[in-house]
């Protein structure tokens, strides 16, 4: 009787183990095709993740987890309506499972401050304002944005980063009769790596920072002095690849006089000054989130609703304006990674570390930085930080490591892997979308033809950084 009960749970535990395996091999597959069919680029991208998303929860979920259960976890809607989601009493409010709707709301609430801020005059405001500071020239702007990008994103997530300055430059450059692409892409890689300065500065390091302890200073002083020995290697990177380009309205000669003041882009004073207000706002409640415990998605609502509330008339025409496709990408998106994160493919990788390490400290920090890279470059990074966490943990625990240092790696894999593709960062998707809004299209090719070069350049001064300083 023992021997045949036993018999029926080693064939329950045989069937269960090719379900998974055939739900992992669904789950890569998916994720391959979509990558593959979002860079050959002939379809939209949020219907390119939306169909793979919709795969993902009958084939991944359905056919091979045969779990119901999965399918709600990964649309994850259930979170929208706890106290948690929009308001943690100390706890990050950032890891979730699947759909992380906190991203998608935040996301949608600065599209619609932007707009607002777009409709009253700020930004050709704010670019004109810049380009009378620095006498209207190209590369001092150029120079002047990245370092603006990576200052904000030390504070702000890069997102909302992302969205102000691209609406700045694309005015700009109609102005100055400028190709705003160069800016653009210089000004998303900088945002990525001010992230990774400061704990607030990037969704990952919030999920480190919470779940091991590290204060807003802890980070200042490891991944943010890394970041700023890294952004002077940046500037001159991105200056040499793209210094034609820069140089060639420089045989244009602007009639200053022809130029507007910035005071006559102001199309109403008190919706200006409402504006700003609401900005600053935003960046307040964003510097101080993780103290107020008030969450991204909060923040973003309510920002939308002051912004929305503020327009009056023009509020419908605001909400016509957000880019609703990109926010779709999102969701397709999530949904696909979920299926990585449900199967376990994510921990697999991450486990295959201490493997292939052997324990060699030197080995471990370099694999920890380039592996967090190169995922991050085509996955959320949000999920696997996660993941990482508890990783790193037991290689500390077991190996006598300093966790701290393995933390630090982790930040800045994760933090500027993201930067390598379109789809690596969500601040990519939205500067590529906010140019492609503005027919300025930045296909795959062009974009990592720059960025992958800048990457591999941080990636390699972080890890000897790393090298020369803890080990």
């Amino acid at each position: 009787m023992a021997r045949e009960s036993f018999e029926k749970q080693t064939i329950y535990v045989m069937i269960r183990r090719k379900k998974l395996m055939l739900a992992q091999i669904l789950a890569i597959t998916i994720f391959l095709v979509m990558f593959i069919l979002v860079i050959i680029d002939k379809w939209e991208r949020y219907i390119i993740t939306l169909i793979c998303a919709a795969i993902t929860l009958i084939s991944v979920f359905g056919i091979g987890l045969h779990s119901f259960q999965a399918i709600i976890d990964t649309l994850n809607v259930k979170s929208i309506f706890e106290l948690q989601f929009w308001y943690s009493a100390g706890e990050s409010s950032e890891i979730t499972s699947g759909i992380n709707w906190s991203t998608i709301i935040f996301i949608a609430g600065m599209m619609i401050m932007v707009e607002g801020m777009a409709h009253v005059g700020f930004f050709r405001w704010l670019c004109m304002r810049i380009a009378r500071l620095v006498k209207y020239k190209v590369v001092p702007i150029f120079v002047t944005f990245m370092i603006l990008s990576s200052f904000l994103a030390m504070f702000i997530d890069s997102i909302t980063v992302i969205l102000f300055l691209a609406a700045v430059t694309i005015e700009l450059s109609q102005l100055l009769k400028f190709n705003p692409i160069p800016i653009i892409l210089s000004e998303v890689f900088c945002a990525n790596l001010g992230g990774s300065a400061t704990m607030c500065g990037d969704p990952p390091n919030i999920i480190i920072g919470t779940s091991l302890g590290y204060s807003f200073t802890d980070f200042v002083t490891n991944t943010g002095l890394i970041a700023g020995i890294c952004l002077i290697f940046v500037i001159l990177y991105f200056y040499f690849v793209f210094r034609k380009e820069l140089s060639k309205n420089k045989e244009q000669q602007i009639d200053l006089a022809t130029l507007p003041s910035p005071e006559s882009a102001i199309k109403s004073k008190s919706g200006f000054a409402i504006s700003t207000c609401i900005f600053l706002l935003a960046i307040v409640l964003l510097v101080t989130h993780a103290m107020t415990g008030l969450s991204v998605a909060f923040i973003g609502a309510f920002i939308a609703i002051l912004t929305l509330v503020a327009a009056g008339k023009s509020a419908l025409m605001l909400l016509k304006k957000v880019d609703y496709k990109t926010l779709l990408f999102f969701v397709g998106l999530f949904v696909v990674v979920g299926g990585l994160e449900r199967t376990g493919i994510l921990t697999l990788m991450s486990n295959m570390i201490g493997k292939i390490s052997g324990g060699n400290f030197y080995i471990m920090l370099a694999i920890i930085i380039w592996i967090s890279a190169i995922a991050s470059a085509f996955i959320d990074n949000i999920p696997f930080a996660a993941t990482m966490i508890p990783v790193i943990n037991n290689l500390a625990a077991v190996q006598g490591i300093q966790l701290s240092v393995l933390a630090w790696a982790l930040a800045m894999g994760t933090d500027i892997g993201g930067s390598a593709t379109p789809i690596g960062a969500s601040a990519n998707v939205v500067g590529i979308a906010t140019a492609a809004k503005n027919g300025h299209i930045i296909k795959w090719g062009r974009y990592c033809k720059v960025m992958v070069p800048a990457t591999m350049i941080v990636l390699i001064l972080t890890t000897i950084l790393m090298y020369i300083r803890y080990l």
